[in-house]
């Protein structure tokens, strides 16, 4: 029983906690340069461990598709919110990412699958743009253009992160998901680190600069967001019901925006919190959708590892 608690209160607490850790780490460290921080070690970590466990290293084609996927959803997807938090509030970043499974549902509906949506999904997808449009809103509230622009940044982060979910169902991924994490994490790593190169985030680092609290965020974002969490997500999937482990996709957004509240001098007007609900809203009815075929139990994959 305390392990299953313990489970989900790293990919509840935990993963909604990254949004916050992102916030204080991009206070004195470069986005796409501190994420390079996060995810190069703890890939590396991760794979190490891996191959002192016996498990083979991964084929060129495996290698391969999993860098794909990982810099579409790691460097694209949680790149983006790590840029935008610099315009605006970690928990509306959160909200934002919360619509990953909109979009993905849009996408296996044109895609390869052409998986049409049930009448209840499309009522999560219109109750769930229409909450995205909210955002908006809180978005220009002291930050003007670039808050909008954060939200445009973010809104393509989880597109990203949506392509990467779906098409890495149809690519020859190791068989490991550990393994393939790590893979992820390291191809994402590097790929931030050409993004670094490429928005001045070296020339504008300055190690001298870097405070203690951004220090210890990147090393509990590399610590208990890429390791210790993602490690009690893939423990709940063995050993529970699939709908019960999506439930995260929901909680993370009222986590992150608790935190940056408690903790991150963050306020939310009535707008955000009209939006708070209504996207949480569309997440949980798109989620839960079960299809005539499947058990009660099972919901719709919503993108796996969905977390900043």
């Amino acid at each position: 029983m305390l392990r299953f608690v313990a489970a989900f209160a790293a990919i509840y607490v935990i993963w909604g906690s990254t949004y916050l850790a992102i916030k204080l780490a991009i206070a004195t460290l470069p986005p796409f340069l501190m994420l390079s921080f996060r995810f190069i070690p703890a890939g590396l970590l991760l794979y190490a461990f891996l191959r002192l466990r016996g498990l083979p290293a991964p084929s060129r084609r495996e290698w391969i598709a999993a860098a794909g996927v990982g810099t579409l959803m790691l460097a694209g997807g949680t790149g983006a919110v790590a840029w935008a938090e610099r315009s605006i509030h970690s928990g509306l970043a959160a909200l934002l990412v919360a619509a990953v499974p909109m979009w993905m549902v849009l996408f296996d509906w044109l895609g390869p699958a052409r998986r049409r949506p049930t009448r209840r999904v499309l009522v999560g997808l219109a109750v769930g743009f229409l909450g995205v449009g909210l955002i908006v809103g809180p978005a220009w509230e002291g930050a003007g253009l670039a808050g909008l622009g954060a939200v445009v940044v973010v809104m393509f982060g989880t597109i990203c992160w949506a392509l990467g979910s779906v098409y890495s169902r149809y690519l020859t991924l190791p068989k490991s998901a550990f393994m393939a994490s790590a893979v992820e994490m390291i191809a994402a790593g590097i790929a931030l680190l050409l993004l670094a190169v490429l928005f001045g985030d070296l020339s504008a680092f300055d190690p001298a600069a870097v405070s203690r609290e951004s220090a210890l965020s990147v090393l509990y974002l590399l610590v208990f967001g890429s390791l210790i969490a993602y490690a009690a997500y893939v423990w709940l999937l063995h050993n529970t019901t699939p709908a019960r482990v999506s439930s995260y996709a929901f909680v993370n957004p009222l986590v992150a925006m608790l935190l940056g509240v408690w903790l991150g001098d963050e306020s939310f007007g009535i707008l955000a919190i009209a939006a708070a609900v209504l996207v949480i809203a569309s997440v949980a009815l798109i989620t839960l959708e079960v299809s005539p075929s499947a058990s009660a139990e099972e919901p719709i994959d919503c993108g796996g590892r969905q977390s900043a």
